[in-house]
C-alpha cells in the first residue's frame, strides 16, 4: 500500500497538485484497501477516509493505515471534504459537474482527471498479480464445467446460471460492468457474431459455435478470458475461422514483452486475420488492461500510443464475426514480462462438444 500511495502522489504532483481525492470505489480501494461509500483523501501527510456512519465501522476494519472521519451523506460529506483539504491543490477522479463546481468555490485549485489513478494502476504489484492468478484459475475451472454441461437444447441463460453459481461458491462475482445487463457473455449460433451479445433464452443447436466470455471479479480484481466451443457437427468454415483466430492470438501473445508498443501487438494479430480475407470481420481492438475494472489502461488497438511495461496485466483477444452466422473469439489475461505469462491454462484447441 505504501508504494501504491507513493506512485499515486507522484502522478498527482506531475499535474501540479498536492492532494488526491477519490470518489470512485475502485480508486478508493486502491488508495485505502476499503471498498465502499466514502471519499478517500491522500496527501504527503497520510490517507483519510470520509465516510457516513453506516460505513465507518467497516472502513476502520478494512482500510490500511487510514484516518477515518465520520460525516453526513451527500452535501455533508462535501463539507467535511472541503474542511479536510482546505488550502490544497487537489486532483479528483469525479467528473460530476456540480461536484467539481462546488469544490472550486472553496478550494484554490481543483483538477478533475482520473489520470493519476489509471497511471498508477497500470503496473500491478505482487499482491495484485496473485489475486488475478486466483481469479484466472476460477475461470479455467468454469471452462471445464462448460465442457461437461453444454448440450443441445440448453439455453444461454441456463448455462449462465450454472456458471455463476459455481463462480460465486468460489468467491468470484459479476463485475457490474455498466454496458451490459448480464454478468457474462454466452452467445450461441448467430448470437456469437455479436462481440458484446446479451445472454438470451435461445437454446443451443447442433452446429452452433458458442462464445463464452467470462469476466469476473475476485477480491476486487477482474480476470477476463474467452473460449469458443463447437456443438455437434460444425461447418468447415467454422473450423477454418477458429484456427485463424487461434493463430492470430498466438502471434499476439508472442509479441507481448516490456518495451513493445501496444499498437504493434494489435497489428500482428490483425495481419494474421487480414491475410486470410477475414480482416473486415475483426471489429474491435486486440485487448486492454485489466485490474480493478474490466477495461483499464493500456489499450491494445490500432491507434494506441502506449508502451508495455513489466507487470502490466492485459488481455489479447482477437476475433472474427460473420453477421447472422457465427463468431469466434479467443482471449487470455496475461502479465507482461520477459516472456508472456498467460494466466489461463485451459486449452485453446477447438473443443467440439
Amino acid at each position: 500500500m505504501r508504494n501504491r500511495r507513493k506512485n499515486l502522489l507522484k502522478f498527482c504532483n506531475k499535474l501540479e497538485c498536492d492532494t488526491l481525492v477519490a470518489f470512485e470505489p475502485e480508486n478508493l480501494f486502491y488508495m485505502t484497501g476499503f471498498w465502499g461509500e466514502a471519499i478517500g483523501v491522500l496527501d504527503k501527510n497520510g490517507t483519510t477516509i470520509i465516510a457516513p456512519e453506516l460505513e465507518v465501522g467497516r472502513a476502520k476494519e478494512e482500510s490500511v493505515n487510514c484516518k477515518v472521519v465520520k460525516s453526513e451523506r451527500g452535501k455533508g460529506s462535501i463539507s467535511t471534504l472541503i474542511k479536510t483539504v482546505k488550502g490544497s491543490k487537489i486532483c479528483t477522479d469525479t467528473n460530476n459537474y456540480d461536484m467539481v463546481q462546488s469544490l472550486k468555490k472553496s478550494l484554490p485549485r481543483v483538477r478533475s482527471t482520473t489520470e493519476p489513478f489509471y497511471q498508477a494502476r497500470q503496473v500491478k504489484d505482487l499482491d495484485e498479480i496473485g489475486i488475478l492468478r486466483k481469479c484466472s484459475n476460477i475461470l479455467d475451472e468454469m471452462y471445464e464445467l462448460c465442457v461437461d454441461e453444454i448440450k443441445i437444447g440448453m439455453s444461454e441463460m441456463e448455462l449462465q446460471t450454472i456458471l455463476m453459481s459455481y463462480a460465486m461458491e468460489r468467491g468470484a462475482f459479476a463485475t457490474g460492468y455498466k454496458s451490459t445487463l448480464q454478468p457474462l457473455i454466452i452467445a450461441g449460433g448467430p448470437n456469437s457474431a455479436l462481440p458484446h451479445a446479451q445472454v438470451t433464452e435461445r437454446k443451443f443447436e447442433g452446429g452452433d459455435m458458442i462464445v463464452v466470455d467470462l469476466t469476473l471479479r475476485h477480491k476486487g480484481y477482474v480476470s477476463d478470458a474467452t473460449r469458443t466451443f463447437g456443438l455437434g457437427a460444425i461447418s468447415p468454415e467454422a473450423k477454418k475461422v477458429y484456427e485463424i483466430v487461434k493463430r492470430s492470438q498466438e502471434a499476439g501473445i508472442k509479441k507481448v514483452r516490456p518495451g513493445v508498443s501496444c499498437r504493434s501487438v494489435d497489428d500482428v494479430c490483425r495481419k494474421v486475420i487480414a491475410k486470410t480475407g477475414y480482416g473486415k470481420y475483426f471489429i474491435h481492438s486486440t485487448g486492454h488492461g485489466i485490474g480493478l475494472e474490466v477495461h483499464e489502461l493500456p489499450n491494445l488497438g490500432p491507434s494506441s500510443q502506449a508502451i508495455l511495461s513489466k507487470n502490466m496485466a492485459i488481455t489479447v483477444e482477437p476475433g472474427i464475426y460473420l453477421p447472422k452466422k457465427f463468431g469466434v473469439r479467443i482471449e487470455d489475461s496475461l502479465i507482461v514480462g520477459s516472456r508472456p505469462d498467460v494466466m489461463h491454462k485451459f486449452t485453446k484447441e477447438l473443443i467440439v462438444i
